[in-house]
């Protein structure tokens, strides 16, 4: 859980006071993990590049900063969503957003890939993805394999289903486990409750995939209704900062409205 939430600005040094460290004996101590909107200035100083709420996870050993901001910047180890551009030799180079250079996915970059197997992504495909690399000196990578295991994980190319825009704070908190008083998002849990059958991709990068299932008949038509519903419903619950209690009733009018 989140404990602090400080409002810090540009070129402020955090408080060591304010600096996670694991806490449990037990246990190996962890790195240190420095999020979005902060910097590490040599020999110990952690300084934020954006305004915004500060906010450290104990246990977790991470910080960040919490802000609005319509622009994404890759940041490593971000989860994304990517559109493939175009495919090179060895790379395919994929859109993140409008606003940042194409970052670059090795054609073996997947899990089991070869040169003879490897997956074949025209132009328009989407593919969720890791980013392994991201400066401000060099076009951003990504990987859709865990370099650690040789394993998915989840990640790979996005088949059928829609792509919906989201805020980058509604992407993170869809992405962080948050307790109530923190903004919890259940829409997606509720959606679940009132018997709908679909699956998500979240991006930092402010995108969402959602893909619904057919019914028992493979009624092709269910499938649609139910995309728009939870795109209809996560879009909603982001632009009009709904509480859990809202999320609630938004759900329970969508799913009345498409039976």
């Amino acid at each position: 859980m989140a404990t602090e939430r400080p409002l810090v600005l540009p070129g402020d040094v955090i408080p060591p006071s304010l600096i996670p460290t694991s806490a449990n004996p037990n246990k190996k101590q962890q790195p240190l993990r420095l999020g979005p909107g902060l910097r590490h200035i040599p020999p110990s100083d952690i300084v934020p590049t954006v305004a915004g709420q500060l906010i450290t996870v104990p246990h977790k050993n991470s910080m960040w900063v919490e802000y609005n901001s319509s622009r994404y910047t890759p940041t490593p180890s971000d989860l994304v969503i990517a559109t493939i551009s175009r495919s090179g030799p060895d790379f395919y180079y994929a859109s993140l957003s409008p606003y940042t250079a194409n970052a670059t996915l090795p054609h073996l970059s997947f899990e089991g890939a070869t040169k003879k197997t490897r997956p074949q992504l025209p132009p328009g495909s989407l593919v969720y993805a890791r980013v392994t690399l991201a400066n401000k000196h060099m076009d951003p990578e990504i990987e859709c394999v865990s370099s650690a295991t040789g394993k998915a994980d989840g990640l790979g190319p996005l088949k059928d289903g829609m792509v919906f825009d989201i805020s980058l704070g509604f992407a993170r908190r869809l992405l962080m486990a948050r307790s109530k008083e923190e903004g919890k998002v259940e829409v997606l849990e509720l959606l679940g409750e009132e018997g709908l059958a679909f699956e998500t991709a979240v991006g930092r990068n402010g995108k969402v995939w959602v893909s619904g299932a057919s019914d028992a008949k493979g009624n092709e038509g269910v499938n649609a209704k139910t995309v728009v519903v939870v795109g209809r419903a996560l879009q909603e619950t982001d632009t009009k900062r709904l509480g859990v209690e809202q999320q609630r009733k938004l759900v329970k009018k969508l799913v009345r409205e498409m039976r």
